[in-house]
């Protein structure tokens, strides 16, 4: 078999392939810029925790439609902005921080998610739910995905710079009466919207993956903000295409095959990247005068 045959060729003869190609293009546009935010508000876990906060809604949606992705994709939109807003409410109303607040009821959220979709499906149809299905993305959930991208992009152009502030120094946007928590919501939103993308494709467990790994591993290598972000979406995109091509081949599980790929990214980063373990540990040359 050539190279070609191996790389290109399910790509020239199964739509399918196509579609999944173009869904993983637009996740690590969309996614990646946000993995980024996210990682330096160190708000990684966070991440995680919206990424189960979705699974009711995503389970209500499809107790009234089945594996509908659009119908499951507006539930899980949904409940992730509910979990949002009301994480945001306990930490400003309580004593508890807002991680703790996010972890408490992303545990409820996966708990109670799982039991609404065992109320009506079966153990496959849970599969489904948790694991994605990015194979069988189809041309109108595939305009979901590419419009919430074009949507982040958008978004990201317009409230760039007081995201990046607030990411760096939220003290001095409060003193300078920069609408900090106004911004803070509107990056929470950005996060659940794409983190539905990523469930249309990935499955509520699988969706952070390509957010997060390849973000954490481009913090590795790059060492401005711009630079990070294409790095990072770069990254996400060389996963989706690298995993769907094991996926095909060796008949394993697409969702599953693309976070492998990405956590390979990672664990290589780690090792060799710039700011890796080897670059780290290297002997500095000694100036002589």
């Amino acid at each position: 078999m050539t190279l070609y045959n191996a790389l290109v060729e399910p790509f020239v003869e199964f739509g399918f392939m196509r579609r999944a190609l173009t869904a993983c293009l637009a996740l690590s546009i969309g996614s990646g810029p946000i993995g980024v935010l996210l990682l330096l508000r160190r708000m990684s876990l966070i991440g995680d925790a919206m990424s189960h906060a979705v699974l009711p809604g995503a389970a209500v949606g499809f107790l009234f439609a089945g594996l509908s992705l659009p119908a499951m994709g507006v539930g899980g939109l949904v409940a992730g902005l509910a979990v949002a807003l009301l994480s945001g409410l306990v930490s400003r109303t309580t004593e508890l921080r807002e991680d703790a607040s996010f972890a408490g009821f992303y545990l409820a959220s996966l708990a109670a998610g799982v039991l609404i979709v065992s109320l009506r499906g079966s153990n496959i149809d849970l599969l489904h739910v948790l694991f994605g299905t990015i194979l069988a993305v189809d041309a109108q959930a595939l305009y979901v995905v590419a419009g919430i991208a074009s949507v982040t992009l958008l978004i990201l152009a317009v409230v760039y710079r007081p995201l990046v502030a607030e990411c760096f120094d939220p003290g001095f946007m409060r003193v300078v009466g920069g609408r900090g928590s106004l911004y803070h919501l509107l990056f929470l939103f950005l996060v659940v919207i794409n983190l539905v993308a990523g469930f249309q494709a990935l499955g509520t467990l699988m969706a952070v993956g390509l957010m997060m790994l390849p973000a954490a591993a481009a913090r590795l290598w790059a060492t401005t903000l711009p630079v990070l972000t294409v790095v990072a979406a770069g990254i996400a995109f060389a996963s989706g295409f690298i995993g769907l091509i094991v996926s095909y081949h060796l008949g394993v599980a697409s969702g599953p095959a693309i976070v492998l790929v990405a956590s390979l990214f990672y664990v290589l980063s780690i090792v060799a990247g710039r700011g890796g373990m080897v670059r780290r540990h290297l002997p500095r040359p000694h100036l002589t005068g």
